[in-house]
């Protein structure tokens, strides 16, 4: 069959791999992927890889490079193990991809996304999203509705990431919110805390195409670029009182990000960490002190999230895929899909990949 596969930095093929074999273990799920998302973490591997691709065995899941990309997709179901009973053949799914004990620290406690062992398919798995067919976990699955489509069952991956900012920072209706930088988990995560029922949204973005891309999402959304005009100021002189927001979400992995979340922010407020630091920061703790605020830092996404935010989109609440800019194929993946990503002049923010 056919399979993108990461073998090491800037080197992605598309290669002819052999297909699962049709003996299920009595809880495995054969899938045959629709469309599979390329998500920032790829993009890292691609750049720098391996990062978070196993280059030894993994201490969980036994898988290692090359590794088949794709964690984020939705699929069909072709076959099933005989214990499986929460799908059957068909059936459309969306993948979650976060694999872990049951039975560890963290598995008894249902925080399956903080286990120290922790795989995920498409990154540390033997199979992933981009290839004709996959094998999972019959957790690794949730039932899509009819109203919901594959390139959304794609997109809750990543937009349970960004529900989980929303969660963290505790937003409800009328919640003033700062979202600094508008990639893909930026520009999910100002579609969640609209649909939170935020009141008034900032957003801090210094690229023109993505900042036009957040006022087509959210018309309402009060846009600020960065590099011509204070973020800071314009936030205390359109908030009550010039306090600040109640809730800045950080969706960069940028120093300069996190230090205008925590100016932003109100006494009290939550600053909620969603963007990767590739290096330490250096912060004003002090300044944190003296706004008594509290820092929520995100792993991913509890892995219970999946059928919640399949209503938000199936009630239009969530339109997540609008951020999706193009569908390609397997066969141009590299050029079409990572390269396009990583070139400034050309403008993306989401691409899915059809195998």
């Amino acid at each position: 069959m056919k399979a993108v596969r990461f073998h090491a930095a800037k080197d992605i093929r598309v290669e002819d791999v052999q297909a699962p074999s049709n003996k299920l273990g009595m809880n495995d799920v054969l899938l045959k992927p629709l469309v599979t998302g390329i998500c920032g973490t790829d993009l890292h591997e691609y750049i720098a890889g391996p990062i978070v691709t196993p280059q030894t065995p993994h201490v969980y899941t036994g898988a290692s490079n090359p590794q088949i990309l794709g964690h984020e997709f939705s699929a069909i179901v072709t076959d099933t193990g005989s214990h499986v009973a929460n799908v059957k053949v068909g059936d459309r799914v969306s993948i979650q991809p976060l694999i872990s004990p049951r039975d560890d620290y963290y598995g008894r406690r249902g925080l399956y996304h903080l286990s120290e062992k922790m795989g995920c398919v498409g990154l540390s798995w033997a199979w992933g999203g981009m290839a004709e067919y996959a094998v999972v976990n019959d957790y690794n699955v949730a039932l899509l509705p009819k109203g919901v489509t594959d390139v959304q069952g794609a997109m809750i991956e990543p937009a349970a990431v960004a529900v989980y900012a929303a969660d963290r920072g505790h937003v409800q209706s009328g919640s003033t919110v700062l979202i600094s930088g508008v990639g893909p988990i930026g520009a999910l995560t100002l579609l969640a805390v609209r649909a939170a029922g935020a009141g008034q949204i900032f957003v801090s973005e210094p690229n023109a195409f993505r900042r036009k891309m957040a006022k087509e999402l959210v018309p309402e959304a009060i846009i600020i670029d960065p590099m011509n005009e204070s973020v800071t100021e314009k936030i205390h002189d359109m908030t009550e009182e010039g306090v600040g927001v109640d809730v800045a979400i950080e969706c960069v992995g940028l120093e300069v990000s996190l230090n205008t979340c925590v100016a932003s922010v109100r006494r009290q407020g939550r600053v909620v960490q969603t963007g990767l630091h590739m290096r330490p920061a250096s912060i004003d703790a002090m300044l944190w002190a003296l706004k008594d605020i509290t820092l929520e830092a995100t792993w991913c996404y509890p892995v219970q999230c999946w059928s919640r935010i399949i209503r938000m989109v199936e009630s239009g609440n969530f339109p997540i895929e609008k951020i999706v800019t193009a569908n390609i194929g397997a066969d141009h993946v590299v050029k079409q899909g990572f390269d396009a990503l990583l070139d400034k002049s050309v403008n993306h923010m989401k691409i899915l990949v059809t195998v």
